[in-house]
């Protein structure tokens, strides 16, 4: 475990522009000495997964490579070498580059300028792409879905937002919170494991035949379980510590989908309530 310098925490770049808080970024970046490969840095359920999803990928018959899309550092292969840092796009988080999501948008181009990340297009210029992306990571991400759907390969994206489905292209398998028990772990690692179980009905290294989708179709409806509960009521206290503790563990979690987490563990929070002590409980950090 890597824990990054105070100076290479989003939460300590200066107030001001999206680019002149970029360059800093960049800047803090190269002056850093220790470097490691990105995938040692990362921890979290998420990226246990990523290993059994390569593993998947191989058995299914491709030659697959593991690509990070940071808001530090942009488009890069889990290869390169890069020093511990900590930034999000989550607008809860300390460690945010960004707020509201037009400079969200603005900081993610701007780091293929500081950072030197590649561009999301590339990816799919002679082989098909997997993505696996939260719900933040596919709203920064839209416009270069929509590009990277019009190179005519084959793009397949698990989770990401809501409109992503719209996107030419690009075939949307949304997070299904139903899975989970199929599945197991936790909502944090679902749409990887969901990868995972998607390359399995794969193919002769295709990655979206029609036998593979319909393959996926059925094996979901087969093993969809929506989990229903008899919530158990929080207090204020409560909720707060469940946002402080969640925040920690997933800096890249929406509020949308912390509440939706909250209910599907048996507990209940009126959203206009979690709202409120959402924006409370970050402003206290």
């Amino acid at each position: 475990m890597f824990d990054p310098l105070p100076a290479l925490r989003a939460g300590s770049l200066p107030d001001g522009a999206v680019a002149d808080r970029l360059e800093a970024w960049g800047e803090r970046l190269r002056a850093a000495e220790e470097r490691v490969p990105l995938i040692k840095l990362y921890k979290g359920e998420q990226w246990v997964q990523a290993a059994a999803v390569l593993r998947a990928a191989e058995n299914a018959g491709f030659e697959p490579d593991l690509w990070v899309a940071s808001a530090g550092l942009g488009l890069q292969p889990a290869k390169k070498r890069f020093p511990a840092y900590a930034a999000t796009f989550s607008p809860g988080s300390p460690d945010t580059v960004a707020a509201a999501p037009v400079d969200r948008r603005r900081w993610w181009k701007g780091l293929r300028k500081h950072v030197r990340g590649s561009r999301v297009e590339a990816l799919g210029r002679d082989r098909p792409v997997l993505l696996i992306l939260s719900e933040v990571y596919g709203s920064v991400l839209k416009p270069e879905l929509g590009e990277l759907g019009a190179n005519g390969h084959g793009v397949l994206l698990i989770g990401g937002s809501a409109d992503d489905g719209a996107i030419d292209g690009v075939h949307h398998v949304p997070a299904n919170g139903a899975l989970r028990k199929a599945l197991g772990g936790t909502l944090t690692g679902l749409n990887a494991r969901m990868a995972a179980t998607w390359l399995a009905q794969c193919e002769n290294g295709d990655l979206m035949s029609p036998r593979t989708s319909g393959s996926w179709e059925r094996w979901a409806k087969r093993s969809a379980q929506p989990e229903r509960f008899n919530r158990t009521p929080m207090t204020d206290a409560d909720v707060k510590e469940y946002i402080r503790t969640s925040v920690a563990e997933q800096p890249d979690v929406s509020r949308t989908r912390l509440h939706r987490q909250l209910r599907e563990s048996g507990r209940a929070c009126e959203q206009g309530r979690f709202a409120n002590l959402y924006a409370e409980t970050m402003g206290e950090r």
